[in-house]
This record gives C-alpha cells, sequence and structure tokens, in this order.
C-alpha cells in the first residue's frame, strides 16, 4: 500500500506541477482555471476514484502472499488503463488538439483525485497490521 502511495502521489505530483505551470504561467484567469480545476478534482474523485482506490486497498489487503511483489498495487486492467491515460495524454499535449490551457487545467483536475486518493493508500497502509513488521 505504502508503494502505491507513493506510485499515486508522484502521479498526481507530475500533473499538478504540469498544469500548475501552464495555468499561471501562460493561461488567462489563473484563479478561475484553478477553481476549475478543483472542482473537476474533487468530482472525479467523489464519483469515480474513491471507488478505484478502494478496491485497490481491498484487493491488497486479500493477496495471498505475505510479501507481495512492488508492483502488485495494480492488476493487469489497471496496469492497461494507466498506460492509455498516459498515452493519450502525451498525444494530446504534442499533436495540438485540445487547447492547451484546457489540458492543463484538465491535468490538475486530475491530478487531485490521484493525490486524495494516495492519501487513502498511506491511511490503509498505517491502519494495516503487519505494515512495520519485516
Amino acid at each position: 500500500m505504502l508503494v502505491a502511495g507513493v506510485v499515486w502521489a508522484f502521479a498526481s505530483g507530475m500533473l499538478i506541477t504540469k498544469g500548475a505551470t501552464w495555468v499561471f504561467g501562460v493561461a488567462d484567469q489563473p484563479l478561475v482555471r484553478l477553481g476549475v480545476s478543483i472542482l473537476i478534482g474533487i468530482l472525479f474523485y467523489r464519483l469515480l476514484f474513491i471507488r478505484i482506490a478502494g478496491k485497490h486497498i481491498h484487493r491488497i489487503t486479500n493477496l495471498d502472499r505475505e510479501r507481495p511483489s512492488a508492483l502488485s498495487f495494480f492488476d493487469t486492467k489497471s496496469y492497461v488503463m494507466m498506460s492509455s491515460m498516459i498515452m493519450l495524454g502525451m498525444i494530446l499535449r504534442n499533436l495540438d488538439f485540445i487547447n492547451k490551457d484546457h489540458l492543463f487545467t484538465f491535468y490538475i483536475g486530475m491530478g487531485i483525485p490521484l493525490l486524495f486518493s494516495s492519501i487513502r493508500f498511506y491511511q490503509a497502509w498505517l491502519a494495516y497490521p503487519n505494515h512495520g513488521k519485516q
């Protein structure tokens, strides 16, 4: 769970940093865009990510092995989804298909639920009975 929390926090940090750099450096009305980003982030967390993080926490706590692989925080479907989202983000950023103001506002909006989800992983790791045992 600790690995999952770190990975999700890292992804969140990358998205929020990329988005905030654009929004506060280039975009018009940065405070409005930040407000929209926060709203998007909260909605995504409440409607989607709260269930995704819960599903992964449940799956991790029920793994058969005592010392599972550090990469087992995702199942195959989640790795495919994560890879697809990364590739889509890179394609949209590089092809100028979507206005950068909207794209980077959305980056912040996606980084927020990832950050909240990473906090859930940390909380689950702290609550997990064997987290401190070697």
